[in-house]
């Protein structure tokens, strides 16, 4: 994520200041260390690793000589960024929450849509923003993906991630655990079935959970998940399925899959997210503009359009030069 925001940066010739999590911060100091060993000159890119996190976002949004914020993390924090940098009128992106839906047509190739879903959904454990929140699966062929796939995430290999094979590690800290467990007993709580899962397997780790039955009175039918479950909603019609994927203060990321080509236009365009995944449930790619909308942000990271955030637009009227 660090590498979206200070390359188109430093390529339009700004200088940058990282502030990594205290949680994760080995990967940007090994970033600074890349910068130096290639020559970069001093004070071009500057890494600050430090536990208070709101003096330093607090500094960085009020000091003039900042011009720019890009960050990503919760909505929350992000309208709290938003208040800080309205006195200097600070040019700023936010890449916040999200609460992506998985829709699955009666038409679409089951097979493909839950290699979809695997993708989609238990990359990096669940703990990515643009991670499945919400499967909404049509009624006719709900049974049969809810069966296809709790029989392919029981292939799911869980463990060290620099061990062979192992595709399914741990979430970060035991706070993300708890909110697992707070999230499948509420589901319990309000009539959810748990198809797979559904339990802590030791500090650090959750096992890959699958919930059907699930309805809006549960905490992940609004709250992001940001871990390693799986909730299925069941829709009637077309209709019905934009109007729960849409139904969110969020905007990021949504996916379906359908093989009707007058439906994939149809829904690509009414659903109200910044990325729409159509038969494809991997999508983040630099190539691309990543960004969200509502509750999710502002701005796009990556791609040509990734430059125009850290730019401003000059116009220079010229009269008779001699």
């Amino acid at each position: 994520m660090i590498t979206r925001k200070i390359a188109p940066a430093l390529s339009v010739g700004c200088s940058v200041i990282v502030r990594p999590s205290i949680m994760t911060p080995f990967t940007a100091l090994a970033l600074a260390q890349l910068a130096h060993e290639a020559g970069f000159p001093k004070g071009v890119v500057n890494v600050v690793v430090g536990a208070d996190s709101s003096a330093m976002g607090k500094e960085l949004c009020e000091n003039p000589k900042v011009a720019k914020i890009s960050f990503t993390g919760s909505t929350r924090v992000g309208k709290i960024l938003m208040q800080q940098c309205s006195e200097g009128l600070k040019k700023l992106s936010l890449e916040l929450g999200g609460n992506a839906p998985f829709i699955v047509f009666k038409d679409a190739n089951l097979q493909e849509a839950v290699q979809g879903a695997i993708a989609g959904k238990f990359r990096f454990s669940g703990q990515t923003c643009v991670c499945i929140n919400r499967f909404l699966v049509q009624e006719e062929v709900h049974d049969e993906f809810v069966k296809l796939f709790v029989e392919e995430v029981k292939n799911l290999k869980i463990g060290n991630g620099l061990d062979e094979g192992v595709n399914f590690g741990p979430l970060i800290d035991e706070k993300a655990i708890a909110k697992m467990v707070e999230f499948v007993a509420d589901a319990k709580e309000n009539g959810g079935s748990i198809k797979l899962g559904g339990s802590k397997i030791d500090a650090y780790f959750f096992e890959p959970t699958i919930i059907a039955n699930a309805t809006n009175k549960m905490r992940f039918a609004k709250e992001e998940i940001f871990g390693p479950i799986a909730p299925i909603f069941k829709f009637k019609t077309e209709e019905e399925a934009i109007e729960m994927a849409n139904d969110t203060e969020f905007g990021l990321a949504s996916y379906f899959y359908t093989n009707d080509l007058n439906r994939s236009i149809r829904v690509s365009e009414a659903l109200e997210y910044g990325m729409v995944g159509l038969n494809a449930g991997l999508i983040s790619t630099e190539v691309a503009p990543f960004g969200g909308i509502k509750q999710s942000g502002q701005g796009r990271e990556g791609s040509v359009y990734g430059l125009d955030d850290f730019v401003v637009l000059k116009y220079i009227c010229t009269g008779n030069v001699k």
